[in-house]
C-alpha cells in the first residue's frame, strides 16, 4: 500500500508539535515509584494506572477506558492494576493492540544514581529516572502516536484500536494469561504492537525479531544436617559451599560457552558487531575478555546462557570458621528461540542431578519458566519498517534480543492471527533496569513519528 504524501506530512507536522507535552507527561509518570515487586507499597501502582487512564481518557478516541486486574492462577491473590481501552474499527479496517507496562523495577543502591530516580531530569539530550525508558517511554509513545492520530483524523478514526497498559511485567507478569482470558474479546486485534523493547542505536530504528526464554529456579546444595567447625572437619567432610563450586562450574566449559546437553542454540545470520561496541554498551573492563563462541551477537541472540543471579551463603562480614551444610543459589537461564523453557529446564535439571559432587543432595524449588520468540514475517512487519525507516529517515535494523519477554509467547497462543510487532524506545545507552536509566530524547521523538505514521496508515488499509 503506498501512503499518501498529504497525509504523512499532516502527521509529520502533528507529532513534531506532540513530543514536548509528551515528554512533560512522562515526567509526570516517571515521578510515580509504581514498582510491582513483593513487599513496595500498592498505592503508587494503583497512582500510576489511574494516571495512565486519565492520559487514554483525554484522548477522547476510546469507546471503553476502565483499570482492571485479573487473577493469579493458582493462587488466591489479585493481579496488579492494568489499563484497558477499546474501539471498533469501522470501514474494514484493522484492529492494533497497543502494548506498553506501567511498572517500573526497584531502584537497588540509590547512591549509585547521580540524580534521584524518581526526579526525572535532563542531561546531555537524554531523560534520567527509573521507567523513563522501560517503559513508560512506551506509553508515552503510544499517547503521543494517539493524539496525532485523532488530530490527522479529526478525532474519528476507522481504524480499530486497543490499549493494554500491565502492571506487572517487571514482576513476572502473573496474573497475564488470565487477564488475556478474561478480556479475550476486548484485546482480538489484527496487529499487536509491544512497545518494550530496544533500537539498534540511538539513531538506528529496530523490529525485533526474535527473543531468547528464560528458566529461571532456585538450586539448593546440601551435605551436612548441621555445621561443623571448618578447623576440626574440614578436609574431610565436603561442605555445601564447595560442593555448589564444583557443581556450578560445571555448567560452563573453558570459554565460558554452556555445556550443558540439551540446551539448543538456533542458527541465523547477525549484522557486524564489534567488540569495541560491546564494551562500550555494557562497560566490559579492559582485560576482561568476551565468553562463549561464534560472533558476539550470536552469543547474545541465538545461543543459551546461564547466569548466577544470587546467592544464600554466609556474608563476609558473618564469615566463621564453619562448614556450611547448604547453599542456595539462583539460575537464570536464557533459552534461545525455538526451544522451549520446559526442555531447556529439564535439561539443566538433569544436568545438575548428574554431576553433583561428592553426593552432595540438589532440590529445585521457584521454577519459573517463559518460552522465546520468532517472528512471524507478514505484511504488517514491512509496514513498520517502512515507517520506521519513514520516522528515523534511516533503515530499520532486524535485531535478536538476548532479554526475554515471555508473555508474548501467550499473546501469540491466545490470537494466533494477530502479527506481532516488537518495537521500543530503548537505545544501548539506557540502562534499564540498572541505575541511571535514561531516555535518548531525539530516539523518543523519532519513535513517536514512526508509530504515527504507522497508525495513520493502518486507518487508511483494509483489514
Amino acid at each position: 500500500m503506498s501512503s499518501d504524501p498529504t497525509r504523512d506530512q499532516s502527521v509529520r507536522d502533528a507529532a513534531s508539535a506532540a513530543v514536548t507535552p509528551a515528554l512533560a507527561d512522562l515526567g509526570a509518570l516517571v515521578r510515580i515509584p509504581s514498582i510491582a515487586f513483593p513487599g513496595f507499597a500498592p498505592e503508587p501502582l494503583e497512582r500510576s494506572a489511574h494516571a495512565v487512564a486519565d492520559l487514554v481518557r483525554g484522548l477522547g478516541l476510546f469507546e471503553t477506558v476502565d483499570v482492571r486486574t485479573a487473577a493469579i492462577p493458582g493462587t488466591d491473590e489479585t493481579g496488579k492494576p492494568a489499563v484497558l481501552a477499546t474501539r471498533a474499527a469501522r470501514a474494514g479496517r484493522p484492529t492494533i493492540l497497543l502494548y506498553a507496562h506501567h511498572d517500573v523495577q526497584p531502584v537497588g543502591d540509590e547512591s549509585l544514581w547521580e540524580t534521584p530516580p524518581f526526579e526525572p531530569t535532563v542531561r546531555d539530550g537524554r531523560l534520567y529516572g527509573r521507567g523513563a525508558a522501560d517503559d513508560k517511554a512506551g506509553i508515552m509513545t503510544h499517547i503521543a502516536a494517539l493524539r496525532v492520530l485523532a488530530e490527522v483524523t479529526d478525532g474519528d478514526p476507522d481504524l480499530g484500536i486497543a490499549l493494554f497498559i500491565e502492571g506487572e511485567e517487571e514482576a513476572g507478569s502473573r496474573s497475564f494469561t488470565q487477564f488475556l482470558n478474561d478480556n479475550a474479546a476486548a484485546l482480538a486485534s489484527d496487529v499487536i504492537v509491544v512497545a518494550d523493547s530496544g533500537n539498534w542505536d540511538s539513531r538506528t530504528p529496530a523490529l525485533t525479531v526474535s527473543l531468547r526464554g528464560a528458566a529461571r529456579f532456585t538450586l539448593t546444595v546440601k551435605t551436612l544436617d548441621h555445621a561443623s567447625h571448618s578447623g576440626m572437619f574440614g578436609g574431610v567432610v565436603p561442605d555445601a559451599m564447595l560442593a555448589a563450586i564444583r557443581l556450578l562450574n560445571t555448567l560452563w566449559d573453558d570459554a565460558g560457552a554452556v555445556a550443558v546437553d540439551g540446551l539448543t542454540s538456533h542458527e541465523a545470520p547477525t549484522p557486524e558487531y564489534s567488540e569495541d561496541t560491546l564494551r562500550d554498551e555494557t562497560g566490559l573492563l579492559g582485560g576482561v575478555s568476551p565468553i562463549g563462541a561464534g560472533s558476539l551477537l550470536s552469543r547474545i541472540w541465538y545461543q543459551p546462557s546461564v547466569t548466577i543471579t544470587g546467592i544464600d551463603a554466609p556474608s563476609v562480614q558473618n564469615a566463621s570458621n564453619t562448614l556450611s551444610p547448604s547453599v542456595s543459589v539462583v539460575v537464570s537461564a536464557r533459552v534461545a528461540p525455538g526451544q522451549s523453557a520446559a526442555d531447556a529446564y529439564a535439561a539443566l535439571e538433569a544436568h545438575l542431578r548428574a554431576h553433583a559432587p561428592f553426593g552432595a543432595q540438589v532440590s529445585f524449588t521457584d521454577v519459573d519458566l517463559g518460552n522465546g520468540y520468532l517472528v512471524d514475517d507478514g505484511w504488517a512487519a514491512h509496514l513498520a519498517r517502512e515507517a520506521m525507516a519513514d520516522g528515523y529517515g534511516v533503515p530499520p535494523v532486524d535485531i535478536g534480543v538476548g532479554g526475554s519477554i515471555p508473555f508474548i509467547a501467550d499473546l501469540v497462543e491466545q490470537f494466533p492471527g494477530a502479527q506481532i510487532l516488537v518495537t521500543g524506545v530503548e537505545d544501548p545507552h539506557a540502562r534499564a533496569h540498572s541505575p541511571n536509566e535514561s531516555l535518548h530524547l531525539d530516539t523518543f521523538r523519532h519513535s513517536v513519528l514512526t508509530e504515527a505514521l504507522l497508525l495513520s496508515r493502518l486507518d487508511q488499509r483494509s483489514a
